[in-house]
């Protein structure tokens, strides 16, 4: 894989000599165990967040529920159910929302679950591609058979082809489509239906139904209605805003042909939130990102794209990054902490352990003599981290369930003082103590006047999120909660209750309900002062965390336009020559034009604009003068394409400038 060699090549020097030496560098690099196993715990963290993985997983309910539709369909035992008539088209309208960079993910998942259980007839079109009915019937012609295939290849010219009737056409196409959906024994055998008829149906996917021209999409669904008894169709309709958007491209007379049933894909922020579950939010996952890059990577998600598939990206470029630029990032894996104890720990390692910030920190709260062993013998230090890294194991073990068990307390109280999503949550967690905050105490407030029924409901979720974990810590805490929970459910009935807090109010007196809440509350105020310690009071905790979000931003949230202007402005950098810092003619036309169009003002002379270049381009030898208009006109035309220039109609010989200031 591409993202593999990216980072097998951090470790590769080129050598002078050309000979068969040239390879030593790889071969002694890799033959180090702590880089061979920091290369190999990447490829398995980068295998386990596979973003095609993951979205398989959040779209199944989804996807299965098409295949199921299209099964009774395209078996013919959807009369039962629908009562459709003879001329209706089974038609799926898939609601994908805004995130459009995943979707065609998801149509690929489609197409590949559809080929291998109900129908090896699956067409995808997209939109660009069937600007006319002509090239939508060539573009499933030739999905379904595999080749090239031309709808008037019989036909003299484009005028005979046009004369002909619609119904002509068509009945010539159908039999085409009738002759390559004949079922061949092979593959019955593969498909999974055991009584399949003698014509499969044939599924036609809109990825971008709204894109498409409203005529073509009106004469394809006339056409293929005429012809549901000979070839039963089936349509997906990959629609990105709302339902209504078939009624708004198709008149009602070309929509009643369809027989259209909806299915809703999980939204995008639900699709976050899942991602958040399954990989940042597991102490089984040995990477960590801190809430700087965090913010970073759900800022690009929320304000650009709506992506899942970018926002996995993303984590792997952190991930990529955080292991190229942290030697000792492979110690984030439980696995590797033989490591420590083992010679293959250099020296150098060990001296880079000791400058991390977070083991000075630690040092400087040891004893003298402690710190005196730490800063001078390497094998104490290897021992020392060897409990360092199994305490930040055992942190991350704890402050999962912990988290998510305040996250279930909190997320219904009014206003969400902690947030709405745990991610915001997990945010505040880590880069501050969250019980110093006004939200906590606002949080806390609201839990102290929770009705008893209120109350054991939440610590029952509480004691379901603590049975999943595993450690003894965790399962003392399961049982001390389910201690408060018996305890309060034998208090007296819920309208005894009430009336005790009546009167506890009347005597300033708390009642048992009122001592129990409180206990409660006090035992859970305990839990986060003691799990739900920022990370980065954490030893060692640069192994795991990522936190450069400077990088990371001017990574994925790039700025097109200062990124051209560097290029325009510094054009000899990328051909590796100096830059004399003046307009050389040596520079490329448009690079030259750039320049000029610096010193102007807001409306820019056409006339004085060319002669300042002629100029320039004069101080090259054996320059053409004669084709020197014709490159200015194109340079000028392509700064305008970039969005530099644009004409205006105040001076029809002038164009104004649009952007302003230095690289």
């Amino acid at each position: 894989r591409l993202i593999y060699y990216v980072f097998q090549g951090c470790f590769v020097f080129k050598s002078a000599s050309k000979k068969r030496k040239r390879h030593v560098g790889v071969a002694t690099s890799l033959s180090n165990p702590l880089i061979c196993s920091s290369i190999n715990t990447f490829l398995f963290l980068d295998k386990y967040i596979s973003s095609q993985a993951i979205q398989d997983q959040l779209n199944k309910k989804v996807l299965d529920s098409l295949a199921e539709f299209i099964k009774k369909h395209g078996l013919g035992c959807s009369s039962d159910v629908w009562r459709q008539r003879a001329s209706e088209i089974p038609t799926a309208a898939l609601m994908l929302g805004v995130n459009v960079p995943d979707h065609a993910m998801t149509f690929r998942s489609l197409c590949n679950l559809l080929q291998d259980s109900v129908t090896p007839f699956v067409v995808s079109v997209h939109a660009k591609e069937c600007a006319a009915v002509k090239l939508l019937i060539q573009k499933v012609l030739e999905q379904l058979m595999g080749r090239g295939v031309s709808v008037d290849e019989e036909q003299e010219d484009d005028t005979a082809l046009l004369q002909r009737t619609q119904c002509t056409l068509t009945i010539r196409i159908i039999g085409l489509l009738q002759k390559c959906t004949q079922v061949s024994p092979q593959r019955k055998e593969n498909l999974t239906n055991s009584d399949l008829p003698q014509s499969l149906p044939v599924v036609v996917i809109f990825k971008d139904f709204e894109a498409f021209n409203s005529q073509v999409l009106q004469d394809f669904i006339l056409i293929c209605s005429r012809y549901t008894q000979e070839l039963p169709f089936i349509f997906i309709f990959g629609i990105a805003t709302s339902p209504s958007a078939i009624q708004h491209r198709l008149p009602h007379s070309v929509s009643s042909l369809l027989c259209i049933e909806v299915f809703h894909s999980l939204s995008c922020t639900q699709h976050l939130a899942s991602v958040f579950d399954k990989l940042i939010l597991k102490s089984q996952f040995p990477f960590k990102l801190s809430s700087r890059v965090i913010q970073v990577l759900v800022g690009i998600f929320l304000y650009h794209d709506f992506s899942v598939q970018n926002f996995v990206k993303g984590l792997q470029f952190s991930m990529l990054e955080h292991f190229n630029s942290q030697p000792l990032s492979v110690l984030c894996c439980q696995k590797q902490e033989a490591l420590l104890s083992a010679k293959t720990l250099s020296k150098q390692n060990v001296e880079r352990i000791r400058h991390l910030p977070s083991f000075m920190r630690y040092v400087e709260t040891q004893e003298p003599q402690e710190q005196v062993q730490l800063l001078t013998n390497d094998e104490h230090v290897k021992e020392v981290c060897q409990k360092l890294l199994k305490n930040l194991h055992k942190y991350h073990k704890n402050y999962y369930p912990i988290l998510q068990c305040l996250h279930s307390l909190t997320s219904s109280l009014p206003k969400f003082p902690l947030g709405k999503h745990i991610r915001e949550l997990h945010v505040s967690c880590i880069e501050k103590n969250l019980w110093e905050t006004e939200e906590y105490d606002s949080a806390l407030q609201l839990l102290r006047i929770l009705a008893k029924d209120e109350l054991v409901a939440a610590l029952r979720k509480c004691a379901e999120i603590l049975k999943s974990a595993s450690t003894k810590r965790m399962q003392n805490v399961l049982q001390q909660l389910e201690d408060f929970i018996g305890r309060l459910e034998a208090l007296e009935g819920k309208s005894d209750t009430t009336l005790l807090e009546k009167e506890s109010r009347r005597t300033k007196r708390m009642n048992p309900f009122e001592v129990l809440r409180s206990q409660v509350m006090e035992f859970i105020d305990s839990l986060v002062r003691e799990y739900l310690t920022p990370a980065e009071l954490q030893p060692l905790n640069e192994v795991c965390y990522y936190s450069s979000s400077g990088v990371l931003r001017q990574r994925l949230n790039v700025t097109p336009r200062t990124s051209i202007q560097a290029a325009l402005s510094h054009p000899f950098y990328y051909f590796l020559k100096t830059d004399t810092g003046t307009i050389s003619s040596a520079a490329p036309d448009l690079c030259i034009v750039f320049k000029l169009h610096l010193e102007c003002g807001r409306l820019i002379n056409l006339y004085d604009w060319l002669e300042a270049y002629v100029t320039v381009m004069s101080a090259a030898e054996d320059q053409d003068t004669d084709s020197e208009d014709a490159r200015f006109i194109q340079a000028v035309s392509e700064m305008e394409f970039l969005g530099f220039v644009k004409s205006t109609k105040q001076k029809t010989d002038h164009v104004a400038r649009l952007t302003w200031g230095g690289c």
